[in-house]
């Protein structure tokens, strides 16, 4: 875990004024993040193995503490301290040297400065200029380089942070010591206020979770908030101010449709700019060499070997799907001239291309894995296969850490650690690409608000073709067509209201049993998510009063089609930036590029009529390679008919079930009055039995049981310096079941 934290503060006077006892400013004073689970103080990130730094506020939140005095400041634990009072910042984790970078404007001048914390692909000529422009109150130059970064900016008493379009680099806040303390993840904020869990954010999680309208600006931490996307937080002397940086079109009436053929082409600059942004970064090999290799063993070669003792190999390497979005990254990060991918290795050398095979289900994905051998064939390439069966299936290991937030890829994270651990200290995954290129179904209503009725024909025509084997073919442009008109006249709060009405009359969302169900499904302001069956009647309420609330707040865009695409990239954000702490690996890096700010503007100006056609994005991704000198593609490149394979979910979960119905026995979510035990566990045999279960909504059933049930488990807390000896969040449990709504 990395994450950034500081505060502003009208009681920054109770302040150290940045004194570092016993170390240099900017040393650490620890190794871990403060955020694992149940494993005490010490090496796990919940001991301080050095002299404390002091660079914080007093702590003010507890007036009465007679021990509140300029020696005892709140730090947080393991920590590098970036700059100190009024207004400190700190760098937690196991930061790389060169993902922290600092600078002042002028050296007479040193409040007045800038740290940005990531991969980011800027010089420090334009980062000094963005930071001139930054203390004018211009914001957007500090989003527009290539990388995935976090931006902090200190004018004075003002402090400005900066979220990124997508939602995978998010920035929380709360209210504390007079003031605001913000943060790149919320479980230290909720620690610092011993915050309890908002129970109506999770019912809205599990009811409506691609519906922000529904989540708003909270998260599982009551009193713990985030900023939206493409926002920043800016702080006066402890008064926020949460302010938009990227321009929003809220006007039902498009602007003029951009040239195709130019938005193609800055797609393609952005993603290549970003794929060189990882590649000129400096490389990394693992910080701990791993245990002794015994030398060979009979069926594995040295990458198996390393990957069997869980160290990644040092360079950069792919994810090689055989799906269009990793193989675009892989074929860029081995084609840039000049950025071989292993480390101290002459020009030419290969990059580790990783492909996960999966011998407990081998039916169906015989074509993709075919593609990923063929593109694997590239002398650019070294190819790894990691093959599992049982031990790799889906509930397979259900201990696993504690992370930020919950997530549905807590049930894969064995899964796909097993994969990534054959990876490279810096690793491409193709995560965000289908979020950001292709088109939402709910565009086909944007369409029509802009008469343009022509481009739906091909979209239909493809959904048609799908649906020839029900016979229901000829119905189905009908049907269609006359969603996308109902959703293009139905205004937001007539939408939010009539999402609202159906919770509360208990409806579940339909089963979708190919793409035209699931493009029907979608036409719609809001939905409910596949959870929302096994949800009490008191939950369903509670998550419809939220929606009710904001039919009353005008959206950031009133086109149907843009509000649903931005939504389900946030929720796509959020849950990877899970699945990156679910899945990590000692001294390896995930990078996902379709994620960057740069890419998801450039998408973004993709014109409508260009992302609603068939094999758009597979069309698009073929030029960015095309400059690169990739112009053979096997057979099949680009297709999109792949669904999730749910032969591997159900065999996992009859392999673990006994596990499972003991981890709802007596489940903590029933506790909270979320589900009724015996529903849920009637669920878990049902899917066991193969009958028509919604597994993705067991997923998130599970993965929400197993976070509650680790974020009690912990033992250790972020911050030390407090009046509390072991201030941590939710101290008192979960609540318990709370009476009926009146």
């Amino acid at each position: 875990m990395r994450w950034l934290v500081g505060w502003s503060s009208i009681a920054a006077s109770f302040g150290t004024a940045g004194r570092v006892s016993g170390q240099g400013l900017g040393q650490s004073s620890g190794q871990g993040s403060g955020q694992g689970s149940g494993q005490g103080s010490g090496q796990g990130g919940y001991g301080n193995g050095g002299a404390p730094l002091r660079g914080g506020i007093a702590d003010a939140a507890h007036p009465d503490d007679p021990g509140a005095d300029a020696e005892r400041t709140v730090h947080p634990v393991g920590a590098q301290l970036l700059w100190g009072d009024p207004d400190p910042l700190w760098a937690v984790g196991d930061w790389r040297p060169d993902e922290i970078r600092t600078l002042t404007a002028d050296p007479a001048d040193p409040f007045t400065r800038l740290a940005v914390l990531g991969c980011c692909g800027a010089t420090d000529a334009e980062l000094r200029r963005a930071l001139y422009a930054a203390r004018g109150g211009a914001l957007r130059h500090l989003t527009q380089w290539s990388g995935s970064y976090t931006a902090v900016v200190q004018a004075g008493r003002r402090i400005t942070v900066l979220g990124d379009l997508a939602g995978a680099r998010p920035v929380f806040y709360t209210p504390w010591a007079s003031g605001t303390a913000y943060a790149t993840a919320a479980l230290p904020l909720a620690d610092l206020i011993e915050a309890q869990l908002d129970i109506g954010h999770l019912a809205a999680l599990l009811a409506c979770p691609d519906s922000p309208e529904a989540l708003g600006d909270g998260t599982p931490y009551a009193g713990v908030r985030r900023i939206p996307p493409g926002h920043a937080l800016i702080l006066r002397e402890g008064s926020r101010e949460i302010t938009g940086y990227e321009q929003v079109a809220s006007l039902a009436v498009a602007a003029p449709e951009a040239d195709a053929e130019r938005a193609v082409e800055g797609v393609r600059e952005a993603l290549v700019d970003a794929v060189r942004a990882r590649l000129t970064a400096p490389r990394h090999a693992p910080d701990i060499l791993p245990p002794y290799d015994p030398g060979p063993v009979p069926g594995m070669g040295p990458a198996d070997r390393r990957a069997a003792r869980g160290a990644p190999a040092p360079g950069v390497g792919a994810d090689l799907s055989g799906g269009s979005a990793s193989a675009t990254l892989a074929l860029l990060a081995a084609g840039l001239p000049g950025a071989p991918g292993a480390l101290l290795s002459p020009a030419g050398a290969r990059l580790l291309a990783v492909t996960f095979n999966d011998l407990a289900t081998p039916q169906g994905r015989e074509a993709e894995l075919e593609r990923a051998r063929a593109i694997a064939a590239d002398p650019r390439l070294h190819h790894v296969v990691v093959a599992a069966a049982e031990e790799a299936l889906p509930y397979a290991e259900l201990d696993g850490p504690l992370t930020d937030e919950p997530g549905p890829s807590l049930i894969f994270a064995a899964r796909e650690r097993r994969r990534l651990a054959a990876g490279s200290a810096d690793h491409f995954t193709g995560h965000g690409a289908r979020q950001v290129l292709d088109a939402h179904p709910a565009r086909m209503a944007d369409l029509l608000m802009d008469r343009r009725r022509r481009h739906l024909l091909r979209p239909v025509a493809a959904l048609a073709r799908s649906a020839s084997a029900s016979g229901e073919s000829l119905l189905v442009p009908l049907t269609v067509y006359s969603a996308a008109r109902r959703l293009a006249r139905t205004t937001y709060r007539a939408g939010m209201e009539a999402a609202a009405a159906r919770l509360r009359e208990g409806g579940v969302p339909e089963r979708t049993t190919g793409p035209v169900d699931a493009s029907l499904a979608a036409l719609t302001w809001s939905r409910p998510g596949p959870a929302a069956g096994w949800l009490t009647g008191e939950a369903l309420a509670e998550v419809s009063i939220r929606l009710t609330v904001a039919a009353g707040r005008p959206p950031l865009s009133l086109r149907p089609g843009e509000a649903r695409a931005r939504s389900l990239l946030a929720r796509h954000a959020a849950d990877h930036r899970v699945f990156e702490q679910a899945v990590e690996v000692r001294s390896q890096r995930l990078h996902a590029p379709f994620l960057d700010n740069q890419v998801v503007r450039a998408a973004r100006a993709l014109p409508e009529s260009l992302r609603v056609q068939p094999g758009a994005r597979a069309a698009i991704l073929r030029s960015v390679l095309s400059s690169a000198g990739v112009r053979e593609f096997p057979p099949g490149w680009g297709a999109t008919d792949r669904t999730p394979n749910e032969t591997a979910t159900r065999l996992g979960l009859r392999a673990a079930l006994g596990d499972l119905l003991d981890l709802f026995a007596s489940p903590l979510l029933a506790d909270a009055g979320l589900i009724e035990t015996r529903v849920v566990r009637q669920a878990l045999l049902d899917a066991a039995d193969g009958h028509p279960v919604p597994l993705d909504g067991l997923a998130e059933l599970v993965s929400m049981e197993l976070w509650l049930r680790r974020l009690l488990a912990r033992r250790g807390t972020c911050w030390t310096g407090t009046s509390t000896a072991r201030r941590r969040a939710v101290p008192e449990g979960v609540p318990v079941h709370r009476p009926a709504l009146s």
